[in-house]
């Protein structure tokens, strides 16, 4: 009997939050998340917010439409709004578990900043030519040359299969860690939305979605 709960427990997706970190997903409802594009966070959290709160509340439409709850998992379509953490966060410590279909093309935005790269490595992905071949992790939005821009080494899983990545975001230097190996070391990441600007000192997290169905599971914060 003591080995048959061992290996239900192994078997479990389900993990509670490590010390010192939040969940932020319930594994049962998008509480505490809307949904906004690829889109300036200054700007939407510069609204009144009367106008903001009404933002959110039609984003709602297309996040029921392209998102939902399963088994304490979070399915995506591969098409609809992207979901987006009601709380900004400054510097904090991300840590969540993703599964890609194969031709998905998908990524971590961190304060509302584009964004941590998450993809179909495979030739047969379709974007080798963007630079899927060399692993996903990387700070795609970084200019070209740029460090963190291309992951240091391809840690991807086979597509279909879990994957688990840290992102750590101080200031505005990034640490992503995919699968036990580091794939972007303390580089900068650059604001999209304001090439000469810093990043925002506080925004959502937001989950990306492009083209093909993602899986998340296990979203677990810690602010530092």
């Amino acid at each position: 009997m003591k080995m048959l709960l061992l290996s239900a427990l192994l078997l479990s997706p389900l993990m509670a939050a490590p010390e010192g970190f939040t969940s932020i997903f319930n594994a049962k409802d998008f509480s505490g998340w809307w949904g906004a594009a690829t889109e300036d966070p200054a700007k939407y959290l510069a609204l009144p917010p009367e106008k903001l709160a009404a933002k959110k509340k039609t984003s709602l439409e297309n996040i029921a439409k392209h998102w939902q709850v399963k088994d304490g998992i979070i399915h995506n379509d591969g098409h609809g709004l992207f979901l987006t953490t009601e709380k900004n966060y400054a510097d904090f410590e991300l840590q969540l578990e993703y599964k890609l279909a194969p031709k998905a093309d998908s990524g971590i935005y961190l304060r509302g900043i584009p964004q941590v790269q998450l993809w179909d490595t495979t030739e047969a992905g379709g974007s080798w030519k963007h630079g899927a071949k060399k692993g996903s992790g990387g700070l795609w939005n970084n200019l070209k040359g740029a460090p963190g821009k291309d992951p240091l080494v391809h840690a991807d899983n086979p597509v279909g299969e879990w994957n688990k990545m840290t992102v750590k975001l101080v200031g505005e230097k990034v640490t992503v860690i995919l699968n036990g190996k580091t794939v972007v070391d303390d580089a900068t990441l650059s604001n999209y939305f304001d090439r000469k600007g810093g990043l925002p000192p506080k925004g959502p997290i937001q989950l990306q979605t492009h083209g093909a169905p993602v899986e998340w599971r296990n979203i677990f914060v810690k602010e530092l």
